[in-house]
């Protein structure tokens, strides 16, 4: 156990605090509610925003930037949206000293400010689609705040999107939902289920919300990303309509999607052990890191000079050589598996001597050595290797942590252990829903699309029901 850190077994969630503040991925700050975000964890941020911003690209979006302060009455057009979001909203009343003629709401989402502004861009069928996504900053004044998972400030990106059509703008919010289990999946090494939301889960003014939903190592469920199918809703609230090839007028079809620093809470619960971090290769600020082992002046520089020849034979990988003079080598060793990093190099005199290096994996901390002419080739490898073993553990592990559930007995038995995901066939009923949520503290986190219907009765009144739904605990 690294560094004194609590076990998961004996307290996940005073483990994870421990973890963020060891690993130094992030501090408190003294506004309430918000973090500093430590270089080590921005440069995991970083690197996760790159390759989403990528896939974004991809896929045709291009960014901009929208105000972080935006008009009270712009929230008030939108009644659902506005019911939605007023509990967590921050509110400026004074500014230069005075009072404000008209308060201003720090930013909480930006489908308000953007459907103004879509307002004035948008005139004729040619104008569309417009694809637009920005990386901000948003607060959400919340009650219960924990590092990257809930934070009264947190970063994101959110997709706006306007289209001529409603087929369109489904086929928009799909397609970004499956961006985004591609990221978890391909990049996270976390698997997800993917489906829609329960009306009374979906986001205040969406025609239908999705979600990829993964579990973390204590059985809770976290939404990692979320894609809105607006409809008509803001494009009707803000007059954000266009002139049809036929010459009629036309209210665009809009969607949003977002995904933010809570993912980075996603790694480190999918994937860390009582020993620190457990990082996705392709995500790792450093992917490996090389520790000398010497005593000497003379073995420094002959290490050192091996050590230079291998950074060029590893140059398409992120490596770190920590050279610290100050610290021990079993500091070291402890230091960079809290972090996470997912391959040790170790070399000292007689791994020269051998023309081969030891290496050490994080996740699993098996041991091999590989000779300096095939570490670029090995490397690489093992890396690839790594990711695909640490997302089949963590599918393994959510595939044992589910279970079908026929009786509500049997239900609220089970969720006392707050472990995993509960397939069980729901009536489509809000009132079911919200009491299966009153009586025992799980949710419908999605609606799973790959599944097949099923006929069976509702887990909470017998009625017929096609379909299972996952039921959890949630973050």
């Amino acid at each position: 156990m690294a560094k004194g850190l609590t076990r998961q077994s004996d307290d996940f969630s005073a483990w994870y605090n421990e973890l963020i503040s060891k690993a130094e991925l992030a501090d408190n700050a003294p506004t309430r509610g918000c973090m500093v975000i430590r270089p080590y964890g921005f440069a995991l941020w970083e690197n996760m925003v790159a390759q989403l911003d990528r896939m974004f690209k991809d896929t045709g979006h291009v960014n901009a930037y929208f105000p972080l302060l935006i008009p009270e009455s712009f929230f008030e057009k939108e009644a659902e949206h506005v019911e939605g979001f007023s509990p967590e909203c921050a509110v400026v009343t004074h500014g230069g000293g005075k009072k404000l003629e008209e308060n201003l709401m720090v930013r909480p989402t930006s489908e308000t400010v953007i459907g103004y502004m879509y307002s004035k861009w948008i005139q004729s069928y040619r104008d569309l689609p417009i694809l637009i996504n920005q990386w901000a900053n948003v607060f959400r004044w919340e009650l219960r705040p924990r590092a990257f998972l809930r934070t009264t400030e947190f970063l994101w990106q959110e997709g706006h999107t306007a289209h001529a059509t409603a087929k369109e703008a489904e086929e928009e919010t799909l397609r970004m939902l499956e961006v985004y289990r591609s990221f978890s999946e391909d990049y996270m090494a976390i698997p997800v289920i993917p489906g829609p939301k329960s009306e009374a889960e979906k986001f205040p003014g969406a025609v239908q919300t999705y979600a990829i939903e993964g579990m973390m190592k204590d059985g809770k469920a976290l939404q990692m990303g979320t894609s809105h199918n607006l409809g008509q809703n803001f494009s009707k609230a803000f007059n954000i309509d266009f002139q049809t090839k036929d010459g009629s007028r036309e209210f665009v079809y809009q969607t949003s999607w977002g995904m933010s620093t809570r993912t980075v809470g996603a790694i480190i619960m999918a994937h860390g052990d009582d020993r620190g971090l457990v990082l996705p290769p392709r995500l790792a600020p450093h992917q490996v890191v090389v520790i000398p082992i010497t005593r000497t002046d003379e073995e420094i520089v002959a290490v050192n000079a091996v050590i230079d020849t291998l950074i060029d034979d590893l140059k398409d990988i992120r490596v770190k050589v920590d050279d610290r003079d100050q610290y021990r080598l079993g500091w070291k060793f402890t230091e960079w598996e809290l972090k996470g990093v997912p391959i040790r190099i170790e070399l000292g005199p007689r791994d020269i001597a051998s023309g081969q290096a030891m290496i050490v994996r994080r996740d699993t901390g098996e041991k091999q050595t590989i000779p300096f002419d095939q570490l670029g080739v090995k490397i690489a490898a093992l890396l690839e290797t790594i990711h695909h073993d640490m997302f089949n553990r963590a599918l393994n592990f959510q595939a044992e942590h589910s279970r079908k559930i026929e009786d509500y007995e049997v239900f609220k038995a089970s969720v006392e252990e707050a472990d995993g995901f509960i397939q069980a066939h729901w009536c489509g009923n809000a009132a079911c829903e919200t009491k299966i949520k009153d009586e025992t503290k799980n949710t419908i986190r999605c609606i799973p699309m790959a599944w097949e219907k099923e006929e069976g009765v509702c887990i909470y009144c017998g009625e017929p029901a096609d379909r299972r739904v996952v039921f959890a605990q949630a973050y």
